[in-house]
C-alpha cells in the first residue's frame, strides 16, 4: 500500500532490513518479501515496543496472545501457496498483522478472533495500515465460517491439540491449509493439508515452531 500516517522513513528502513533477514533464513518468494517490505508491523504491535517491531521476534499482544515473529509470518504465507483472488479463513486475527500481509498478497481475507477486545483492535490496527477490506468475524474458530465457505486456503495462527477436521471440511477441492500441531507450553509441528480430488486429505511435516494455543468459545 501507498505510505500510511505513522509511518516514516526510519521505519521503512527498519522493514527493509527485516526483509533482508528473511531473504537469509530462506525465504524466497519476492511477492512475500515485497509484502513484508510494505506492511507497516510496528501498527500492529503495542504501545512502547514499536522501536522492536522489526526485529525477528514475537511480542505479547493484549488477552495473553502474541503477535508472531516475522519468520513464523513469512512460512505460514510460503505454505499457503497464495495467488491474488483467493478467498483465505484466518483462524486467531490477534493483532491483524497476518491479515494484512494476505491482503497485501491479494487475498479476499476472512478472519476469526475468539477475543472481542482483540477483534475491535485488529479492525482498528487494519483500517489504520490501508487493509479495511479484510474482514474480521468475533466467533470461535474451531467451528470456521461455514457459510462464508468453501475457501481456496485457511490458516491456523495458534496451536491445534488435534486435527481441526471441522475446518478441513471448509476446504476447497485442491485448497490448503496450514496449521500448527500439538501440546500448549512446547514447540508444535507446522502442517500443510491439502484436500484431495475424493474429498480426502493428505498433509506434509514443515518443522517445528510454537505458538499459543488454539482454544474453543469465545470471550
Amino acid at each position: 500500500m501507498d505510505q500510511m500516517k505513522g509511518d516514516n522513513y526510519l521505519m521503512r528502513g527498519q522493514r527493509r532490513r527485516m526483509v533482508e533477514d528473511l531473504k537469509n533464513k530462506g525465504i524466497k518468494d519476492p511477492r512475500i518479501l515485497e509484502a513484508f517490505g510494505k506492511v507497516p508491523r510496528h501498527l500492529f504491535i503495542s504501545k512502547g515496543f514499536e522501536e522492536w517491531a522489526y526485529r525477528d521476534q514475537a511480542f505479547q499482544i493484549d488477552c495473553d496472545q502474541t503477535i508472531s515473529q516475522p519468520y513464523t509470518v513469512a512460512i505460514q504465507t510460503d505454505l499457503l501457496e497464495l495467488e491474488p483472488g483467493h478467498r483465505v479463513l484466518e483462524i486467531g486475527t490477534g493483532s491483524g498483522y497476518q491479515s494484512a500481509i494476505l491482503a497485501e498478497l491479494g487475498a479476499e481475507v476472512y478472519s476469526i478472533e475468539r477475543f472481542s477486545k482483540l477483534r475491535d483492535t485488529a479492525i482498528a490496527n487494519l483500517e489504520r495500515a490501508g487493509y479495511p477490506q479484510v474482514q474480521v468475524f468475533y466467533g470461535d474458530g474451531w467451528e470456521g465460517l461455514p457459510d462464508h465457505g468453501p475457501f481456496d486456503r485457511i490458516l491456523v495462527t495458534a496451536a491445534a491439540h488435534e486435527t481441526p477436521v471441522n475446518l478441513l471440511r471448509q476446504l476447497k477441492i485442491g485448497g490448503l491449509a496450514v496449521i500448527p500441531l500439538g501440546k500448549a507450553k512446547s514447540t508444535q509441528k507446522m502442517y500443510r493439508y491439502r484436500r484431495n480430488e475424493d474429498g480426502s486429505f493428505s498433509r506434509t511435516s514443515h518443522g517445528l515452531f510454537r505458538f499459543v494455543p488454539m482454544l474453543k468459545g469465545k470471550t
